[in-house]
């Protein structure tokens, strides 16, 4: 791409407004509206079984280290008076209906990512004499006053940024990155702070001296797709806080998978398990904050020689806990051991998301 002289490749580009809404522990914040008792309390949406998962934690339980797609065993030993309440789903998705109605009073771009966070681009509202600050703040302000609970906010430029923010001043937070702070915002965080940049890849780029957006920043195109693939090239724009990427609307999840490539081709199946445990952490965290059940597991496998092969299993209730996860990829990639050439990456995805009124029950 070429630019004039005169003109930076920043100054080149329509500057577009790109607001994220993230709903404030979302199925928590439900809960707690609907049933009195359960307000002030640490309470998590979720299953107390020992192969149950936490979806959402209250704001009262987050100091004590519960999170989503944590084990609900490990929340309740984290704190003890933690209160588990089982998922309504139908009112989850009643109330992100009316979230979403009033999204669509400001413009037609909203791309949902879950029941609870969605990106808009109200770069056309915002050109014909709003602001994108505002727009924001008008819709937070209607979300409390239509389902009496709290969102936060993120404004900026683009669909990274726009994520950043809204997580920079939780609960009931709104905050704005424009253009001219941007680079400098991106340069001070923290590898682990990036979205996008999981713990797995974190702590990669960490073994790599990659620790905050400057490192990141110094980091060639080169170095980043040799050691990340073909996600190197989004490391290496979001480090100039650059992202180019629409919002889509309506946009629905078909998959979400995790892979990893080797330093060392593997041969042996007792080194599978130990391999792609990283892999299976990060796989679930993203499959907690999509909300849905998925019913097929797929693995992938690409040998030395490249040459790739997929294998899958469905299974009709859905996939409700990270043992039966791990369990049935493992059962996939064994069928598969001893290999016929070394592996030299494997990867894991869910797909076949639910859609049915009773779907969403991870953990339960």
């Amino acid at each position: 791409m070429l630019y004039s002289a005169a003109v930076s490749p920043r100054e080149s580009l329509p500057v577009r407004r790109i607001i994220h809404i993230d709903m404030d522990a979302f199925y928590a914040a439900v809960e707690q509206r609907d049933d009195p008792t359960l307000r002030g309390k640490p309470i998590a949406v979720g299953s107390p079984r020992p192969r149950g998962v936490v979806l959402t934690a209250s704001y009262e339980a987050r100091p004590f280290g519960v999170r989503s797609a944590m084990p609900s065993a490990t929340a309740a030993r984290l704190c003890a008076a933690l209160i588990f309440v089982r998922p309504r789903f139908d009112a989850y998705k009643q109330v992100s209906r009316q979230v979403r109605a009033i999204f669509a009073r400001y413009t037609a771009l909203v791309q949902p990512l879950s029941l609870d966070e969605a990106y808009l681009d109200v770069t056309e509202a915002a050109e014909a004499g709003g602001s994108a600050t505002e727009i924001a703040r008008a819709i937070k302000a209607a979300i409390r006053a239509e389902t009496g609970l709290t969102a936060s906010a993120g404004v900026s430029y683009n669909k990274f940024l726009a994520k950043l923010a809204s997580d920079y001043r939780k609960p009931d937070g709104l905050f704005v990155i424009t253009p001219r702070q941007g680079p400098a915002f991106v340069e001070t965080l923290p590898i682990g702070a990036f979205h996008g940049v999981g713990p797995v890849t974190a702590r990669k780029m960490q073994s790599l001296g990659l620790h905050t957006g400057v490192d990141l920043k110094a980091a060639s195109l080169g170095f980043l797709t040799t050691h990340f693939g073909k996600a190197g090239a989004f490391y290496y724009a979001i480090a100039r806080a650059e992202d180019a990427r629409p919002v889509s609307p309506d946009r629905e999840t078909k998959s979400i998978g995790a892979e990893r490539t080797f330093e060392t081709d593997l041969t042996e199946w007792p080194d599978v398990g130990p391999a792609i445990a990283g892999l299976f952490e990060k796989l679930w965290e993203a499959y907690g904050r999509e909300g849905r059940l998925a019913r097929t597991v797929t693995v992938k496998i690409k040998y030395a020689d490249f040459r790739r092969a997929t294998r899958s299993r469905s299974v009709m209730e859905g996939i409700a806990a990270r043992a039966e996860l791990e369990r049935l990829s493992l059962e996939l990639l064994s069928r598969e051991f001893p290999p016929p050439v070394p592996v030299r990456l494997l990867g894991v995805s869910l797909s076949h998301f639910a859609t049915d009124g009773g779907q969403m029950s991870l953990g339960v």
